[in-house]
């Protein structure tokens, strides 16, 4: 497989299912309390949630593994700013696969009704964590010169700042 720019290739995929999941999992809830679906149809949403926490982790892999190219080019507090956020919305990611079990585990009762509740609100959290996530990455991308790190003349640049200047504040020694 194709290692250059993969990271920017697999992160769309946890990024789309943060956005489509509070959808999913409201519609899904909302069937299986009116009884138009039965409990197996959570399952479906507790699957695509694995698809979210496991699609991170590869995203979160990628992006360390293209870590020290791209701190070529842009300063490193820059880069762990993304890999924070990104840390956080994939535990915050699988937190909520955990709680989406609970519902398929508990007996019919508040019990179920309040984790497969918490579990939907989980969702919004991992929806916010998503785009703040996205916001990062856009920054390194489109602020900072990230993409740079994949050009011809990237090889013997300076860190860049802000704009894609050269900013002698930004080193790796702060």
């Amino acid at each position: 497989m194709d290692s250059l720019l993969f990271h920017p290739k697999v992160v769309h995929l946890p990024i789309a299912l943060a956005i489509l999941m509070p959808f999913i999992t409201g519609g899904a809830l909302f069937a299986w309390w009116k009884g138009w679906f039965d409990r197996r149809t959570w399952a479906a949403v507790l699957l695509l949630q694995a698809v979210l926490v496991g699609s991170g982790i590869v995203a979160m892999n990628t992006g360390e593994r293209e870590e020290d190219r791209v701190e070529q080019v842009v300063a490193e507090r820059h880069i762990e700013t993304h890999e924070e956020a990104a840390e956080v919305f994939v535990w915050a990611s699988a937190v909520v696969l955990l709680l989406m079990g609970l519902p398929l585990a508990l007996p019919d009762g508040r019990g179920r009704q309040a984790a497969s509740l918490g579990a939907l609100l989980g969702t919004l959290l991992v929806f916010g964590l998503g785009y703040r996530v996205g916001e990062a990455g856009g920054r390194l991308v489109y602020q900072h010169g990230a993409a740079q790190a994949y050009t011809t003349h990237a090889a013997g640049s300076t860190l860049l700042g802000e704009g894609g200047e050269a900013d002698e504040g930004d080193s790796d020694s702060e």
